[in-house]
């Protein structure tokens, strides 16, 4: 039975499998993902009313493919304030956000308390919003520097309010990579047990997969199937989001970047292979709008949402800056053929944008 064969039978893919659909060519390949989107979600495109917020630039990390952290290329330091953390929380609920997305440089001077603290005020004052924050990699950076256990600090970040973990901090599995691109951050077993960890408390994450650098597509493959393993054992992953490296302001020297095609595939293919997570994200602040609109018809039932506001990606040139106002949002989505499904954080749905 060929890889076809046993995508259109249903049959998991093994490594081998996954590795041959990189060879199909790309309309195949997409109608494939598309009837397992189909299947799932018919012409549903998800989406949310969010809000990133990047708090701190400075950091202890040196990762070769960062452009944002201060310690780098970027001179420009600067740390917020819980009250400033709060006051563009609360003027982004004013406007429609149902979510905050706290996303942050692994920053020495901070201390614990402003990690958690911001967490707690935001709370104190928006009981409602959706705190999705602190990726493994920053959970692991704050168990190293204040001596406590990945429990201990996974304990306080639901006592202080956090609801929801992001992906990041993933990169690429393989640790040789690792070891190049972002040597002395999370490994990749200390991400995957933080994430198993978080789902054993009965909370959800997202995944991500960083490719389009120096990985190879046998190393994406075996990413996939880690996390999903992981997924069969806790089913705590909403989301798989595959992240397209941003190739600005760097140290990553790299000479041959992805074509569209490839992109494609690697969504395509991330939506057959991992069969046991739900939803699969073009997240257009990395891949541009129009490359994660045509990702639509390729597995991708997910855009992520408005944003309003993007740091991390912006600095090594992806244009994600002021996000995506609403209404054009929806368009958009709706000019593409699909229709735009506002949800909330853990994906229920909250309006179906006709």
């Amino acid at each position: 039975m060929d890889v076809v064969e046993k995508v259109c039978s249903k049959k998991r893919i093994d490594f081998e499998d996954a590795l041959k659909l990189y060879d199909l060519d790309l309309c195949t390949l997409g109608e494939l993902a598309d009837q397992k989107r189909k299947e799932l979600y018919g012409n549903k495109t998800y989406f949310n009313i969010n809000r990133h917020i990047n708090p701190t630039n400075i950091c202890k990390d040196i990762c070769k493919f960062c452009a944002y952290s201060a310690s780098r290329k970027n001179p420009n330091q600067y740390t917020m304030s819980i009250a400033e953390i709060v006051d563009i929380a609360k003027n982004s609920w004013q406007k429609g956000a149902k979510e905050v997305h706290i996303v942050s440089a692994h920053n020495p001077e901070a201390g614990l308390e402003w990690y958690l603290g911001m967490f707690r005020a935001i709370k104190e004052e928006i009981p409602d919003i959706h705190i999705k924050a602190l990726t493994a990699a920053e959970v692991n950076f704050l168990c190293k520097e204040y001596g406590l256990s990945h429990d201990e600090i996974l304990d306080l970040m639901i006592k202080n309010g956090v609801d929801s973990m992001p992906g990041g901090g993933a990169e690429i599995f393989d640790e040789k990579i690792r070891e190049y691109i972002c040597k002395g951050k999370v490994s990749s077993n200390e991400w995957l047990e933080i994430h198993r960890k978080w789902h054993k408390r009965g909370r959800k994450s997202n995944a991500t997969m960083l490719f389009g650098h120096i990985e190879n597509r046998t190393h994406r493959i075996e990413h996939m199937l880690r996390l999903r393993t992981l997924q069969d054992e806790t089913q705590g992953f909403n989301c798989f989001i595959p992240l397209v490296y941003q190739k600005e302001n760097n140290y990553l020297r790299v000479e041959e970047f992805p074509t569209g095609q490839e992109i494609l595939k690697t969504i395509a293919i991330s939506r057959i292979v991992l069969d046991n997570i739900p939803h699969i994200k073009a997240y257009w602040a990395n891949a541009t709008i129009n490359l994660a609109l045509v990702a639509q018809e390729y597995g991708a039932d997910d855009l992520d949402g408005t944003i309003e506001c993007e740091s991390i990606q912006a600095a090594a040139g992806a244009r994600s800056s002021y996000g995506i106002p609403l209404d054009e949002f929806v368009h958009l989505i709706r000019d593409s053929g699909f229709i735009p499904v506002e949800r909330d954080s853990l994906y229920n749905e909250i309006r179906v944008w006709l």
